[in-house]
């Protein structure tokens, strides 16, 4: 299975993942739209993490073994059999954060606004993750076996 993997050493924070997950989750689909019109923006699937001069974009793994999928009262987190994709069915969330309490790698967001876990989808739609598309200096990489030297 893809999935996102991150070149800490070329990543600045510059943090136009966060906007591009924002955009490609956003009704408009469009940047300016996205953040000029839309009254309750999307929350952003990606977390980035700075301290000093490192920092790193963090997203959901789709674990194999899904501790969130496992720790969900209502079903809502599940795996793609196919895919291997965690996914949240957001209608059935019932904004416990019993997801975001068992996530080893704090990707689950806390979409206060809707009162839902928040996570990475791969921008299953679109075929390729926006955030990966859109980096500037190649820092987060799409693919299936890590990232090359």
């Amino acid at each position: 299975m893809k999935k996102v993997y991150v070149k800490e050493e070329v990543c600045v924070g510059c943090r136009l993942c966060e906007v591009y997950c924002i955009t490609s989750h956003s009704k408009y689909k469009d940047v300016l739209k996205a953040f000029k019109l839309e009254t309750q923006r999307p929350t952003p699937r990606i977390v980035i993490e700075e301290n000093k001069s490192v920092s790193f974009s963090l997203q959901c793994r789709h674990c194999n073994d899904a501790p969130c999928v496992k720790s969900c009262i209502t079903g809502a987190m599940q795996k793609d059999p196919s895919t291997g994709v965690v996914i949240c069915d957001t209608d059935k969330c019932v904004g416990c954060w019993t997801c975001v309490l068992v996530c080893e790698f704090g990707a689950i967001i806390r979409d206060v606004n809707n009162k839902v876990a928040s996570k990475c989808d791969l921008c299953a739609e679109a075929g390729e993750p926006a955030c990966v598309k859109n980096c500037p200096n190649e820092a987060l990489v799409y693919s299936e076996g890590g990232i090359s030297a």
